[in-house]
Parts: C-alpha cells; sequence; structure tokens
C-alpha cells in the first residue's frame, strides 16, 4: 500500500531574523542583515524571514527611498538566497508604474520571485497617504508546503486571510509591530491559527525607530492547535526552528473544522 502523499512532505526548517533596523539606511541595513546572518546561521535552512521594510523601517519617506523591481535590495536578497540556499523574504518599498507599495518579495536562491503587495494599508499611520494597496492574495510553495503571504496589520483582518478548502499550510506575516499593540498581536497570532488550522508565523522587528515607536519583537510561530513553537520578545535575534507536515494533517483529520465553514469571495 502506497502512502499518503503528505509523508512525502518533509519538515520545514525556518530562520526568523528579528532585527534592529538602522532607520531610513539602505545601505547601512543590508550591510548589518548580512553581518548578522553570515554568524548567525549556523545550519542550513529552507527560509530566512526579515521583517518589514526590512532595508528602511516602516517609513512613509517613499519618493526618498523606494527602488526600482530588481533594485539594490531584491539583488541582495538574491545574493543571501544564493549564498544559503534558501528563500528569502521579507518586504520593502517599491516604486512601479507611479506608484508606491509595500511589497514582500519571496525571492528564490535561482533569481527568481513572487511577491505581495500589502491589502491593508495603516490609516492610523498615514500608509494609505502613500502607498497604493494592492488586491491579490499570494500563495508561494516551498517543500511541498503551501505558503500564504501577508504583511503586519493584515492580521487584524480575518475574511482576507481565511483559510478556504486548505488553500494553505503556513500564514506567514512580516511585521513593524509597534510593542504599544503589543497585546493585540499576541492574542491574534493564535487566533489566525487555530481559526484557519495552519501554521503562523510571524517575524517582527525590535528597537526604536525615526519616530521613536518602541518595537518589542515577539516574533513567534504557533501551531494549528494554538500552541507556540518559538516566541522571542525584546532582543533581537536570528533563530532556526523546525516544524511538521504531519502534525499539520493531524490536526486537521482529527478536527475537520475547515470543512464546516462559510464559502465566500471578497469583491
Amino acid at each position: 500500500m502506497e502512502s499518503p502523499d503528505y509523508l512525502n512532505i518533509k519538515n520545514l526548517k525556518i530562520t526568523i531574523f528579528q532585527a534592529y533596523l538602522f532607520w531610513e539606511n539602505i545601505d547601512k541595513n543590508l550591510q548589518n542583515l548580512s553581518l548578522r546572518l553570515s554568524s548567525g546561521v549556523k545550519e542550513k535552512t529552507d527560509l530566512i524571514i526579515l521583517p518589514e521594510m526590512f532595508n528602511t523601517g516602516f517609513s512613509m519617506n517613499a519618493e526618498a527611498l523606494a527602488e526600482e523591481m530588481g533594485g539594490k535590495t531584491m539583488q541582495w536578497m538574491n545574493e543571501i538566497a544564493q549564498k544559503y540556499e534558501c528563500v528569502v523574504t521579507g518586504s520593502l518599498i517599491i516604486k512601479e508604474n507611479g506608484h508606491y507599495y509595500n511589497r514582500m518579495i519571496w525571492m528564490l536562491p535561482d533569481g527568481g520571485y513572487s511577491h505581495y503587495d500589502k491589502r491593508h494599508l495603516f490609516g492610523l499611520g498615514e500608509e494609505d497617504k502613500t502607498y497604493t494597496p494592492g488586491n491579490d492574495k499570494v500563495i508561494v510553495e516551498l517543500k511541498g508546503w503551501k505558503i500564504r503571504l501577508a504583511i503586519c496589520y493584515d492580521l487584524r483582518f480575518p475574511v482576507w486571510l481565511r483559510n478556504q478548502n486548505e488553500e494553505y499550510d503556513i500564514l506567514l506575516f512580516v511585521a513593524s509591530w509597534p510593542d504599544k499593540r503589543a497585546i493585540h498581536w499576541n492574542a491574534l497570532i493564535p487566533a489566525r491559527a487555530i481559526e484557519n488550522q495552519s501554521y503562523v508565523i510571524a517575524a517582527n522587528r525590535v528597537g526604536h525607530d525615526g519616530k521613536e515607536v518602541y518595537h518589542s519583537g515577539q516574533s513567534q510561530c504557533i501551531d494549528p492547535m494554538g500552541k507556540t513553537v518559538y516566541y522571542k520578545p525584546e532582543d533581537e535575534d536570528l533563530y532556526t526552528f523546525s516544524i511538521g507536515y504531519e502534525e499539520l494533517v493531524k490536526t486537521r483529520h482529527n478536527f475537520p473544522f475547515l470543512k464546516d465553514a462559510d464559502n465566500f469571495n471578497i469583491i
């Protein structure tokens, strides 16, 4: 008797880089990230996750900081992906067709990539006055795992993130989430994992930004049952952990809640 297909899907090894970012300084950020990765990545990994706007900090100074697709930062991402033979992801400011986007890049070692444009723009920080929202949900694949890409403020909008028909296995956030709303961060991440019966992985930054907003990290991975796989508050951290596909399948088999969910389309 042949084994179920899911038994051929390997555990996924993931590296979260909860980084301190230098305000609006692309060269310094890329140099520092390279240095820290060089000293901190001590084992083979499948995926390196960087925070939201990892090369600038969460800035509205798009005109001065935006890059074209294939620019300096994307070239750097490809170099890192090649060096560590893994996928590298994080968001940066992109200018395209006269618009600015908070764009999450999913960079492969061979230079191929996918991208997701942040749909929910943070009105309280006037992000909506600077950037153009995306309209497309993006699901990528890595070693058989289906991964839904999302950015920071998207976390507050469960309808947009709903896992219909088990279309994804991991909900992946890159973020610049402030410490003053950390109670929301720590409540919503497990909620998204439980309601979508998926892993949720969220990579946040640490330190003060140029507006003296403090970020306490609290990057984490929560499994489909709501249990913590990884959690790190306060300090800069570069950490690698593994998640198992068989555990995901077992959870969905024992608790087939997604089959009872509503079907809908977002207009």
